[in-house]
C-alpha cells in the first residue's frame, strides 16, 4: 500500500507543472474555415412540359416551321471532264457520245465474234463458228445470228437467224423471228421465240423454243460465265443442251435430250475487243440422236483442244 500510495504521489508531481504550462499559455483558437466558392451560375433547367403545352405543339403546323426555300436557279452543270486529263480526250469524247446514243434513244450497233475456232480430235480437224449482230435502241433491236460447224472440209450443220429484240427488263431481252438451217439437209425452216440476258450472279444466258415448217419442236439452252483471273487472263466455262419434243430421222434427230455440250476456254484479253484463247469442248449425242449416229457410223461423242478468237466492234 505505502509503495503504491508513493508512486501515485511522484505521477501527480511530476504532471501538475505540465497542466499549469497550458494554463498560463493557452492555445490559439483554431482557424475559421475557408469559405466555399461561390458556384458558378448554369443553365436554368427548362420547365417540365404540361400536357396542355404538348397538346398544343400536336397542333401546330409543322410546315409552317421549316425553312423557306429559295427560289435562286441551280448552278450550271460543270462543263470540264476530269477524265480528260487522264484519257485521251478524244476517245473519251467518243465514249461520252455513245453512252448518250446507247441510253438517251439514239441508234447504236455491234457485231460480236463469239467464237471463232479450229477444233483438234482424234483424226481429223474441225472448225466452229457462232457470232451475232445487231442495230437499234435501248428498247428495240434487230439482231442476226449465225453459227455452224464442219471437220476436214466438210459443212456439218450451219443456220442463221434474224430476230427483232424487245427489252423486257434491265437485264434480259425477248426475241421473236425465224431460223433458216442451210445444213443439215433437208433443210427446215424455224419460227423462233427466246430469250437473252444476264441472269443472277452475272451468267449469261441465252434459250430459244423452235417449230418448224414440218411442225418439228426443239429448245436449245447456253450459258456462259466469264471468271476474270487478272485484269486480261478471263477463264470462261460453257453448257449447251439441245432437246426435241419428237423424233425427226430425216435430220438424225431423236426426242428428249438430244446433245449435251461442255466447254473450258481460256482468253487473253489484248485489247477488249480482240482476245485470243485456248480450251477444250466435249460434245455428246445422246438418246434417240445417238442412236442415228451411230446407223451412220458417226461418232457419238467427241473431245476437242480448241484454238480461237473472241472479237467485238
Amino acid at each position: 500500500m505505502r509503495i503504491a500510495a508513493f508512486l501515485a504521489a511522484v505521477l501527480t508531481a511530476a504532471t501538475t507543472p505540465a497542466f499549469a504550462q497550458h494554463e498560463d499559455h493557452p492555445m490559439p483558437p483554431a482557424s475559421p474555415p475557408a469559405p466555399k466558392p461561390a458556384a458558378e451560375p448554369g443553365p436554368t433547367p427548362a420547365p417540365a412540359a404540361t400536357p396542355e403545352a404538348l397538346s398544343a405543339m400536336d397542333g401546330m403546323d409543322h410546315g409552317a416551321m421549316e425553312e423557306e426555300v429559295g427560289a435562286e436557279p441551280p448552278p450550271p452543270p460543270p462543263a470540264d471532264h476530269a477524265a480528260d486529263g487522264v484519257f485521251d480526250p478524244a476517245a473519251m469524247a467518243r465514249a461520252r457520245q455513245q453512252l448518250q446514243a446507247e441510253h438517251g434513244g439514239g441508234t447504236v450497233s455491234k457485231v460480236m465474234l463469239n467464237r471463232g475456232e479450229v477444233q483438234l480430235r482424234d483424226g481429223e480437224t474441225g472448225y466452229r463458228w457462232d457470232g451475232e449482230a445487231w442495230i437499234g435502241g435501248d428498247l428495240n433491236r434487230f439482231v442476226l445470228k449465225t453459227e455452224g460447224e464442219g471437220a476436214d472440209g466438210d459443212l456439218d450443220a450451219a443456220e442463221a437467224q434474224a430476230l427483232y429484240s424487245r427489252a423486257i427488263g434491265p437485264y434480259f431481252d425477248l426475241q421473236v423471228g425465224l431460223r433458216q438451217d442451210f445444213e443439215p439437209t433437208p433443210r427446215r425452216t424455224y419460227l423462233t421465240v427466246g430469250f437473252e440476258g444476264l441472269a443472277p450472279y452475272w451468267f449469261e444466258a441465252e434459250g430459244a423454243v423452235f417449230v418448224s415448217n414440218k411442225g418439228d419442236l426443239s429448245a436449245r439452252l447456253e450459258g456462259t460465265y466469264d471468271l476474270r483471273l487478272t485484269q486480261r487472263w478471263i477463264l470462261q466455262p460453257r453448257a449447251e443442251v439441245n432437246l426435241a419434243a419428237q423424233d425427226v430421222p430425216e435430220i438424225g434427230l431423236g426426242s428428249g435430250v438430244s446433245e449435251v455440250e461442255l466447254g473450258l476456254r481460256l482468253r487473253y484479253e489484248l485489247r477488249r475487243e480482240f482476245a485470243p484463247y485456248v480450251g477444250l469442248s466435249f460434245e455428246r449425242k445422246v438418246g434417240g440422236t445417238a442412236d442415228f449416229a451411230r446407223a451412220l457410223g458417226e461418232d457419238v461423242e467427241e473431245t476437242s483442244v480448241v484454238f480461237g478468237l473472241r472479237a467485238w466492234f
